[in-house]
């Protein structure tokens, strides 16, 4: 019984807010694509500095490390070593970008892609429903490598401009991209996988 009513209310959440208008699922990508495009248009890429970006760096850092405290706490009911890794990750990219002021651009395009993450976070609610492989899974994952895509377009654009940061910069917006990218390649292929495997059951 607890069940079911958890399934009404993940559905009712799924078709009053997530899927209320069409163009919500895409407003991450198209956010993303617009507000990397007018960023560079008026200002050099690696030494970009702004305090906006600041503010939501640091609440970016804050989220991260409450998020991994629960994630060590509970591990590994909410999430494996992938979800430590790509913490990791991220604080330290982040970190690095507030403190030198270097590669904010590309910290901030990234941190685009994490705007989606409290819809991956109603997995859970969605899982206790009955409603892990619904379209909204598909949707974010789909957003979020589009995103990447556009960001590594980006830094190979502007690579003279990315090469004047330091080493340790200039690693961090290679590499840490690229392993959220495969990260989040991987969650996608299983998000399709179990997709493929529901509609197979359904036939």
């Amino acid at each position: 019984m607890e069940i079911k009513s958890y399934q009404n209310q993940a559905e009712a959440l799924l078709k009053e807010y997530v899927l209320a208008d069409s163009f919500i699922p895409y407003a991450s990508i198209i956010g993303g694509l617009v507000a990397c495009k007018m960023v560079y248009i008026y200002f050099p890429c690696h030494f970009y500095y702004s305090y906006v970006i600041i503010l939501r760096v640091l609440v970016s850092v804050g989220y991260f490390l409450a998020d991994l405290g629960m994630i060590c706490w509970f591990y590994p009911s909410l999430g494996g070593m992938e979800y430590v890794v790509h913490h990791l990750l991220s604080i330290a990219a982040v970190a690095y970008a507030m403190l030198t002021g270097e590669g904010q651009l590309y910290t901030y395009m990234v941190l685009i892609s994490e705007t989606t993450t409290p819809g991956i976070n109603l997995r859970w609610y969605l899982d206790v429903a009955g409603m892990k492989r619904s379209g909204a899974y598909v949707m974010n994952g789909v957003a979020r490598i589009l995103l990447f895509i556009y960001l590594f377009y980006h830094i190979y654009l502007h690579y003279d401009q990315v090469k004047q940061m330091h080493n340790i910069g200039l690693l961090l917006v290679v590499v840490v991209p690229s392993v959220l990218a495969v990260m989040n390649l991987m969650w996608f292929a299983k998000i399709i996988k179990g997709l493929k495997k529901t509609l197979t059951k359904r036939q």
